[in-house]
């Protein structure tokens, strides 16, 4: 086995750099966000350098992601058992559940009108010459039986071992609401579950403690490995779109999202934002919206003050619905481009049917993996163009899903803050003061 001296070469940075972070940590006690922040620069610099040298270093960005993904699935059992239980009646669920749904569609809502006009003014794809490929394998969107079927749970450690969370939610669910109706009765014996569901939520929220003290690290690697197999001459034809892509979503993230905090929730948007950012880096850089619950969790809990049933029930449940990055700017941008390129002609009356059609497939692909490749296929197809023209945008599809899942999950987090403020779940001392922020 030869060794690849550039590789090596990185590899050496890359721990050159780890123990600058720890050193600012441990000696100078830096902010956690600061750090993480700080990653970013160090994992572009080591991206930029060393072009296609990540073989080494990337294995830490792995064993990140991989703890995450490992930890999510109980994580999100436990704590969703917990917070029903903990909210007793079914009518405290449905009105949290009915706000949760309310403010996630309509961020997915307001995303796609934003991208959709956007769209038009800065006319993408105008002048686009692509032959499209005949032999391209459309993404298959799964018919609306075999979504609605495969929501609910028939194995769990399958879909543990799958990575399909929506099943053990209901799961979840069922056994929360289950347990409440039984505790209603006041039937003896069931005391005892509960006790073992709260001490398994509090120690899997302490293994999460645990891993997300490891983010500068694991963002420094996975931010290095992203610009190292980023290729300029790919991305140039394509960059007007990925521009866009990124220009609207840095609107909703810190334009809509203030305003809602604002109108509706009558909060400081600054305050949410110094207390979600080290989520939205892990979203950044993870692209995963599921594998980012723990710290989206952890952080609208203990930085934001939103009460812990619902920082665990509505990061959950944003996570697999509403998504304005993936469900809503995504598949108009693409549609608009492809509009353009095609040189069709849509009334408005069309581009209306457009925007119903994001916020149908922001819930009708729930649960299904690749989101944003399955939201915008199937808004294709079900606006009759030609799905083979998803191909041309791959090169950038990976960098835009950067941003893209971080749009996401500053979302559902902007909704978690405000189902909260509106039950008067939302401890308004924490959000001012951002007591207990991780790292620190």
């Amino acid at each position: 086995m030869s060794l690849n001296l550039k590789e090596i070469g990185a590899f050496v940075f890359v721990l050159i750099f780890y123990s600058v972070i720890y050193l600012l940590k441990k000696k100078k006690h830096i902010d956690f966000s600061v750090l993480t922040l700080l990653s970013v620069v160090f994992g572009v610099i080591v991206g930029l350098v060393f072009q296609n040298s990540h073989g080494y270093y990337s294995i830490f960005g792995t064993i990140y992601t991989n703890l995450i993904g490992a930890v999510v699935v109980p994580l999100l059992l436990f704590s969703i058992i917990s917070s029903i239980t903990n909210m007793g009646a079914v009518s405290n669920l449905k009105k949290i559940g009915g706000k949760s749904v309310l403010f996630l569609l309509l961020n997915t809502l307001i995303a796609s009108v934003l991208a959709l006009i956007f769209s038009i003014v800065f006319p993408i794809g105008h002048g686009f010459v692509y032959d499209l490929s005949t032999d391209y394998q459309a993404v298959e969107v799964p018919a609306f039986t075999d979504t609605i079927t495969s929501l609910f749970p028939t194995n769990l450690i399958v879909h543990w071992s799958k990575g399909e969370v929506v099943p053990i939610v209901i799961f979840s669910l069922l056994v929360g609401i289950s347990y409440n109706q039984l505790s209603a009765c006041e039937v003896k014996g069931i005391g005892s579950f509960k006790k073992f569901v709260d001490g398994a939520n509090l120690v899997m929220g302490n293994v999460v403690e645990f891993i997300i003290e490891l983010t500068p690290y694991a963002v420094l690697s996975l931010i290095a490995k992203a610009v190292s197999q980023s290729s300029l001459q790919n991305l140039l034809p394509l960059l007007s779109v990925l521009l866009l892509v990124y220009i609207l979503c840095i609107i909703q993230i810190f334009g809509v999202e203030s305003l809602l905090l604002l109108l509706i929730g009558k909060l400081n948007p600054i305050r949410f934002f110094r207390g979600i950012f080290p989520a939205g880096i892990v979203a950044f850089t993870s692209q995963s919206s599921i594998g980012t619950i723990p710290v989206t969790r952890k952080q609208l809990k203990d930085v934001l003050g939103v009460h812990e049933d619902i920082a665990s029930f509505v990061a959950m449940l944003g996570a697999n619905l509403g998504m304005p990055g993936c469900a809503g700017i995504w598949p108009v941008v693409t549609a608009i481009f492809t509009i353009h390129m095609l040189g069709l002609k849509y009334t408005p009356t069309q581009y209306i049917f457009l925007i119903v059609l994001t916020l149908v497939v922001a819930v009708g692909t729930v649960g299904v993996p690749g989101a944003a490749t399955i939201s915008a296929t199937a808004v294709f197809v079900a606006a009759g163009l030609p799905v083979e023209a998803l191909v041309i945008l791959s090169p950038i599809s990976s960098i835009a899903d950067m941003v893209r899942t971080s749009t996401n999950v500053i979302g559902a987090s902007t909704a978690a803050v405000l189902v909260a403020k509106t039950e008067g779940e939302l401890d308004l001392e924490v959000y001012n003061q951002q007591k207990g922020a991780i790292g620190k």
